[in-house]
């Protein structure tokens, strides 16, 4: 029998983008020219039309001086994480 993951929160993912961008009151040119990701990719990201690349994840932590995680953990945010229910 195969346990299948639960679905990641992909929602909280761009949630969080959008909360990132808006507190530093950056337009989508200006995160586009600050991370080299094009302004497309940005607007497609935070709608929910793309879930974006590792790379891409990882070019926008950079951006925001914040650890991947700070993205990546946003994922298991309506359930409980790997590695957190037991031996």
């Amino acid at each position: 029998m195969t346990i299948l993951p639960p679905d990641p929160d992909l929602t909280a993912l761009r949630v969080n983008l959008a909360r990132l961008r808006g507190e530093r009151g950056w337009t989508f040119d200006e995160l586009a020219d600050r991370s080299g990701l094009s302004r497309r990719t940005l607007i497609d990201l935070e709608h929910g039309r793309t879930t974006g690349t590792v790379t891409t994840w990882h070019a926008l932590a950079h951006t925001f001086d914040v650890p991947i995680e700070h993205f990546l953990g946003t994922l298991c945010d309506d359930h409980a994480p790997p590695g957190t229910n037991g031996p």
